[in-house]
């Protein structure tokens, strides 16, 4: 085989696996679409809310704290996982005559963890019930069930 047509072949097989994906996928669609129960009703075409009865309309801004918190999270979780392995091998950089340089660039990326952890906290984005200064749109006998 030549190098040309050794790499049309490449990529021939490329293109022929994600037709094969393409087609894996839509038959397994099919395949459910004829097997699964279709059951018309009322309480089927209802709003799901985790295995509870919708409160009120869906359409009013709601509180994204939970986002808030978990997208911190997220943030100090990968900036941890970040430093650990840094950490680990601190002492293979000591034995090169770089651990001076190395212990200082952890301090300061911790010291930028510390300053977000501050900005958070003055924010009071940590706090899970925060109460809000505006004026709720639920009605007021739904609002037993949320904290306003």
């Amino acid at each position: 085989m030549s190098g040309e047509s050794c790499m049309l072949f490449r990529y021939a097989m490329v293109i022929g696996f994600i037709l094969l994906g393409l087609v894996f996928v839509f038959a397994c669609l099919t395949v459910g679409r004829l097997f699964r129960p279709t059951l018309e009703n009322n309480e089927k075409a209802t709003i799901y809310e985790c295995g509870e009865r919708p409160i009120g309309e869906a359409w009013f801004n709601f509180n994204p704290r939970f986002y808030i918190l978990a997208l911190i999270f997220i943030v100090f979780d990968v900036e941890i996982s970040i430093t650990i392995p840094v950490v680990v091998v601190l002492r293979q950089w000591i034995q090169q005559g770089l651990g001076v340089i190395a212990f200082i660039e952890i301090l300061i990326f911790l010291l930028f963890i510390a300053l977000a952890l501050v900005y958070v906290w003055r924010n009071n984005d940590i706090r899970w019930l925060k109460h809000l200064d505006h004026a709720s749109p639920l009605k007021e006998d739904e609002r037993k069930f949320y904290h306003f």
